[in-house]
Protein backbone atom coordinates (compact mmCIF):
# COMPACT_ATOMS: atom_id res chain seq x y z
CA UNK A 1 0.00 0.00 0.00
CA UNK A 2 0.93 3.63 -0.70
CA UNK A 3 3.22 4.73 2.50
CA UNK A 4 2.21 8.04 4.45
CA UNK A 5 4.39 10.49 6.41
CA UNK A 6 3.90 12.11 9.47
CA UNK A 7 2.29 14.82 7.54
CA UNK A 8 -0.15 12.41 6.69
CA UNK A 9 0.86 13.08 2.78
CA UNK A 10 1.46 9.96 0.85
CA UNK A 11 4.34 9.23 -2.01
CA UNK A 12 1.05 9.90 -4.63
CA UNK A 13 0.09 13.21 -2.84
CA UNK A 14 4.26 14.50 -3.04
CA UNK A 15 4.03 13.91 -6.65
CA UNK A 16 0.61 15.86 -7.29
CA UNK A 17 2.05 18.69 -5.54
CA UNK A 18 5.05 18.96 -7.90
CA UNK A 19 5.82 20.99 -11.05
CA UNK A 20 8.24 21.22 -13.87
CA UNK A 21 11.02 19.35 -13.73
CA UNK A 22 10.82 17.86 -10.56
CA UNK A 23 7.30 16.57 -12.08
CA UNK A 24 9.39 14.74 -14.56
CA UNK A 25 12.09 13.49 -13.27
CA UNK A 26 8.98 12.00 -10.40
CA UNK A 27 7.19 10.66 -13.25
CA UNK A 28 10.28 9.18 -15.49
CA UNK A 29 11.35 7.54 -12.33
CA UNK A 30 7.88 6.03 -11.20
CA UNK A 31 7.01 2.38 -11.52
CA UNK A 32 3.93 1.80 -13.40
CA UNK A 33 3.01 -1.07 -11.59
CA UNK A 34 3.23 0.58 -7.89
CA UNK A 35 0.58 1.59 -5.51
CA UNK A 36 1.78 5.77 -6.21
CA UNK A 37 0.75 5.09 -10.00
CA UNK A 38 -2.64 3.79 -9.52
CA UNK A 39 -3.01 6.51 -6.99
CA UNK A 40 -2.58 9.56 -9.16
CA UNK A 41 -5.08 10.97 -11.47
CA UNK A 42 -3.33 12.37 -14.38
CA UNK A 43 -6.03 15.34 -14.42
CA UNK A 44 -4.49 16.83 -10.71
CA UNK A 45 -0.92 16.65 -12.55
CA UNK A 46 0.47 20.10 -13.21
CA UNK A 47 1.48 19.44 -16.92
CA UNK A 48 2.74 22.79 -17.46
CA UNK A 49 5.06 22.90 -20.64
CA UNK A 50 5.97 26.77 -19.62
CA UNK A 51 7.48 25.23 -16.85
CA UNK A 52 9.77 23.14 -19.03
CA UNK A 53 12.60 23.41 -21.30
CA UNK A 54 12.15 22.37 -25.16
CA UNK A 55 12.94 18.50 -24.83
CA UNK A 56 11.11 18.53 -21.45
CA UNK A 57 7.74 18.73 -22.67
CA UNK A 58 8.82 15.58 -25.42
CA UNK A 59 9.88 13.75 -22.45
CA UNK A 60 6.69 14.24 -20.42
CA UNK A 61 4.48 12.92 -22.90
CA UNK A 62 6.80 10.11 -23.59
CA UNK A 63 6.73 9.32 -19.53
CA UNK A 64 3.08 9.31 -19.45
CA UNK A 65 2.94 7.14 -22.45
CA UNK A 66 5.34 5.19 -20.82
CA UNK A 67 3.14 4.86 -17.57
CA UNK A 68 0.19 4.22 -19.60
CA UNK A 69 1.05 1.41 -20.92
CA UNK A 70 0.37 -0.59 -17.91
CA UNK A 71 -1.51 2.53 -16.02
CA UNK A 72 -4.25 3.78 -18.18
CA UNK A 73 -5.36 5.98 -15.65
CA UNK A 74 -1.98 7.94 -17.35
CA UNK A 75 -3.00 8.03 -21.03
CA UNK A 76 -3.47 10.78 -23.04
CA UNK A 77 -7.39 9.79 -23.19
CA UNK A 78 -8.19 9.78 -19.79
CA UNK A 79 -6.75 14.28 -20.08
CA UNK A 80 -9.80 16.46 -19.96
CA UNK A 81 -10.98 18.11 -22.90
CA UNK A 82 -10.33 21.73 -21.62
CA UNK A 83 -6.76 20.56 -19.91
CA UNK A 84 -5.88 18.72 -23.21
CA UNK A 85 -6.13 21.52 -25.31
CA UNK A 86 -4.50 23.59 -22.68
CA UNK A 87 -1.51 21.27 -22.90
CA UNK A 88 -1.53 21.92 -26.73
CA UNK A 89 -1.97 25.47 -26.71
CA UNK A 90 0.73 25.90 -23.72
CA UNK A 91 3.51 24.54 -25.61
CA UNK A 92 5.98 26.83 -26.90
CA UNK A 93 6.78 26.43 -31.53
CA UNK A 94 10.21 24.95 -30.30
CA UNK A 95 8.41 22.21 -28.12
CA UNK A 96 6.04 21.03 -30.33
CA UNK A 97 8.49 20.76 -33.13
CA UNK A 98 10.15 18.69 -30.47
CA UNK A 99 7.51 16.12 -29.98
CA UNK A 100 6.54 16.14 -33.85
CA UNK A 101 10.15 14.98 -34.75
CA UNK A 102 9.61 11.63 -32.27
CA UNK A 103 8.13 9.69 -35.08
CA UNK A 104 5.89 7.25 -32.19
CA UNK A 105 5.24 10.30 -30.32
CA UNK A 106 4.42 12.49 -33.12
CA UNK A 107 1.51 9.47 -34.26
CA UNK A 108 0.05 9.37 -30.51
CA UNK A 109 -0.95 13.06 -30.32
CA UNK A 110 -2.27 13.35 -33.73
CA UNK A 111 -3.97 10.38 -33.25
CA UNK A 112 -5.47 11.50 -29.96
CA UNK A 113 -6.78 14.67 -31.43
CA UNK A 114 -8.51 13.39 -34.34
CA UNK A 115 -9.80 10.52 -32.06
CA UNK A 116 -11.49 13.13 -30.06
CA UNK A 117 -13.47 15.03 -33.07
CA UNK A 118 -16.13 12.71 -32.87
CA UNK A 119 -17.09 14.12 -29.18
CA UNK A 120 -16.51 17.67 -30.76
CA UNK A 121 -18.70 17.46 -33.15
CA UNK A 122 -21.97 19.71 -33.14
CA UNK A 123 -24.74 17.82 -34.39
CA UNK A 124 -26.86 21.06 -34.53
CA UNK A 125 -24.77 22.51 -37.37
CA UNK A 126 -24.64 19.58 -39.25
CA UNK A 127 -27.03 17.44 -38.68
CA UNK A 128 -27.56 17.79 -42.65
CA UNK A 129 -24.07 17.94 -43.70
CA UNK A 130 -22.41 14.66 -45.49
CA UNK A 131 -18.90 15.81 -46.31
CA UNK A 132 -15.48 14.04 -46.09
CA UNK A 133 -12.26 15.63 -45.12
CA UNK A 134 -8.67 14.40 -46.24
CA UNK A 135 -5.92 16.01 -43.88
CA UNK A 136 -2.49 15.72 -44.99
CA UNK A 137 0.11 16.63 -42.18
CA UNK A 138 3.43 17.16 -43.55
CA UNK A 139 6.92 15.65 -42.37
CA UNK A 140 4.69 12.00 -41.75
CA UNK A 141 6.00 8.55 -42.61
CA UNK A 142 3.10 7.82 -45.20
CA UNK A 143 3.01 8.23 -49.20
CA UNK A 144 4.50 11.33 -50.48
CA UNK A 145 5.91 12.69 -46.57
CA UNK A 146 2.19 12.96 -45.00
CA UNK A 147 0.58 11.56 -42.40
CA UNK A 148 -2.63 11.25 -43.51
CA UNK A 149 -6.38 11.07 -41.59
CA UNK A 150 -9.72 10.99 -42.94
CA UNK A 151 -12.84 12.76 -41.06
CA UNK A 152 -16.42 12.07 -42.68
CA UNK A 153 -19.03 14.09 -41.36
CA UNK A 154 -22.61 12.84 -41.91
CA UNK A 155 -25.87 13.73 -39.92
CA UNK A 156 -24.28 15.17 -37.03
CA UNK A 157 -21.68 12.33 -36.38
CA UNK A 158 -17.82 12.47 -37.59
CA UNK A 159 -16.03 9.25 -37.64
CA UNK A 160 -12.04 9.43 -38.25
CA UNK A 161 -9.67 6.54 -40.62
CA UNK A 162 -6.68 6.57 -41.18
CA UNK A 163 -7.24 5.45 -45.11
CA UNK A 164 -8.71 7.10 -47.38
CA UNK A 165 -11.75 5.70 -47.70
CA UNK A 166 -13.90 8.01 -49.66
CA UNK A 167 -13.70 11.49 -52.02
CA UNK A 168 -12.95 14.32 -50.23
CA UNK A 169 -14.82 17.37 -50.74
CA UNK A 170 -11.59 19.55 -49.54
CA UNK A 171 -7.92 18.14 -48.99
CA UNK A 172 -6.15 19.99 -46.23
CA UNK A 173 -2.28 20.27 -46.38
CA UNK A 174 -0.68 21.17 -42.91
CA UNK A 175 2.28 21.19 -40.61
CA UNK A 176 1.56 19.66 -37.51
CA UNK A 177 2.67 22.76 -35.07
CA UNK A 178 0.51 24.99 -37.29
CA UNK A 179 -2.52 22.22 -37.15
CA UNK A 180 -2.02 21.90 -33.06
CA UNK A 181 -2.44 25.88 -32.74
CA UNK A 182 -5.56 25.74 -35.10
CA UNK A 183 -7.54 23.22 -33.20
CA UNK A 184 -6.76 25.30 -29.73
CA UNK A 185 -8.00 28.37 -30.68
CA UNK A 186 -4.18 29.68 -31.31
CA UNK A 187 -4.28 30.48 -34.85
CA UNK A 188 -7.68 31.18 -37.51
CA UNK A 189 -7.88 29.18 -40.68
CA UNK A 190 -8.40 32.54 -42.41
CA UNK A 191 -4.59 33.59 -40.88
CA UNK A 192 -2.80 30.28 -41.67
CA UNK A 193 -4.35 30.40 -45.30
CA UNK A 194 -3.22 33.46 -46.31
CA UNK A 195 0.53 33.51 -44.82
CA UNK A 196 0.19 29.85 -46.84
CA UNK A 197 0.94 27.95 -43.63
CA UNK A 198 -2.21 25.98 -44.69
CA UNK A 199 -3.07 24.43 -48.22
CA UNK A 200 -6.49 23.64 -49.52
CA UNK A 201 -7.33 21.79 -52.36
CA UNK A 202 -10.99 21.63 -53.07
CA UNK A 203 -14.66 23.54 -51.66
CA UNK A 204 -12.70 26.79 -50.09
CA UNK A 205 -15.47 28.24 -48.58
CA UNK A 206 -16.21 24.90 -46.97
CA UNK A 207 -12.82 24.66 -45.31
CA UNK A 208 -12.99 28.27 -43.92
CA UNK A 209 -16.15 27.31 -41.99
CA UNK A 210 -15.14 23.84 -41.23
CA UNK A 211 -13.83 24.62 -37.53
CA UNK A 212 -17.34 25.94 -36.96
CA UNK A 213 -18.70 22.88 -37.41
CA UNK A 214 -16.96 21.36 -33.65
CA UNK A 215 -16.78 22.90 -30.25
CA UNK A 216 -13.64 22.18 -29.78
CA UNK A 217 -12.56 23.06 -26.50
CA UNK A 218 -10.87 26.15 -25.17
CA UNK A 219 -7.57 25.99 -23.24
CA UNK A 220 -8.14 26.72 -19.20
Amino acid sequence: MTMADNTGMTSADRIAELRGAPLLDALERLDPLSPEAHALNVNELALDPGDLRKDDFRRLLNALVRLAAQAPAFDLSKVEPARFASLVASASRAQLESVVADRALRERLLDEIFARMGAHIRPDRARNLQAVVHWRLSGGAGEGGFDRYETAISHGSCTVSREMNSSPRVTITIAPADFFRLITHQATPAVLFVTGRIKVKGDLAFAAGLIGFFDLPHPV
